[in-house]
């Protein structure tokens, strides 16, 4: 979708660093996000949409001599909503994967994570006491194609799915699933002042989350240069400290300059 936005000027824009970046001029990148999925894209208490994607994006869109219109699409609709043209990139901490490189492009990754296992105090306190329970995932997602793959080994009674965490966390904490399966670093910084919910354990699954674009985009491309930038200097590690409260370990693709994602 970059030539929609063609303005056909090249300029060199910085914010956010010291350097500068020569791209292709848009007026707005249409950025599609499951709003809701904390800290990564979610509705503060004066109604506007923050988080740690959305700073990136943001930081990404300046450099590119952007606005941002962000619109708030389920997860599960992220992937259609790039691959039909829609939006112009897809953010709500997506999982690079082989299966997904068949029919979308990313951008390098920027941040490491796993799957984790939330449950109400008193539940469960692992995924071996999940034996005939009820699990809650959002649709679409890792945590999603990880309880699919895994129920008949952890003999999960049932697998719900939700559009996102916010309905997901009310099910848990009425009892109506046992536990919850989803992205590690959005479970820590949602349960940290909620006394009874629970991150009880690390489902180890190697992700690493970057930005989605229709296929064989140019804008990916573009995007992933700016990525380089913004990580080498510092923007995106500052932005990992602001959400998540700590500086990123410098073995982590929030800190290492990482190639372009390719289909095998």
């Amino acid at each position: 979708m970059i030539t929609r936005y063609l303005k056909g000027a090249a300029i060199g824009v910085s914010l956010l660093s010291a350097t500068t970046t020569s791209v292709i001029a848009q007026d707005t990148l249409i950025v599609g996000a499951n709003i809701g999925n904390v800290p990564w894209e979610f509705l503060n208490e004066s109604g506007d949409t923050v988080g740690f994607e959305v700073d990136l994006v943001k930081a990404v869109a300046d450099k590119l001599g952007a606005e941002v219109e962000i619109q708030n699409i389920p997860f599960n609709g992220l992937f259609s909503a790039v691959q039909s043209g829609r939006i112009d990139i897809a953010t709500s901490s997506i999982t690079i994967t082989d299966e997904r490189l068949q029919s979308v492009s990313f951008a390098q990754p920027y941040y490491d994570s796993d799957q984790s296992l939330t449950t109400a105090a008193g539940g469960p306190e692992s995924l071996a006491e999940m034996e005939g329970k009820v699990v809650g995932v959002d649709t679409g997602s890792t945590g999603d194609m990880w309880a699919t793959a895994n129920a008949e080994s952890h003999a999960f009674d049932d697998i719900r799915r939700y559009e996102g965490l916010a309905p997901a966390m009310l099910d848990l904490a009425a009892g109506r699933i046992d536990g919850y399966i989803s992205d590690i670093p959005a479970l820590l910084y949602y349960v940290k002042d909620k006394p009874g919910l629970q991150v009880v354990e690390r489902i180890e699954t190697g992700e690493k989350y970057s930005m989605m674009f229709a296929k064989d985009a140019e804008l990916a491309v573009k995007v992933n240069d700016v990525l380089t930038e913004l990580k080498q200097s510092g923007v995106v590690a500052e932005l990992h400290e602001k959400w998540f409260g700590a500086a990123p370990e410098e073995t982590t693709s929030t800190v290492q300059v990482m190639d372009m994602p390719s289909a095998e």
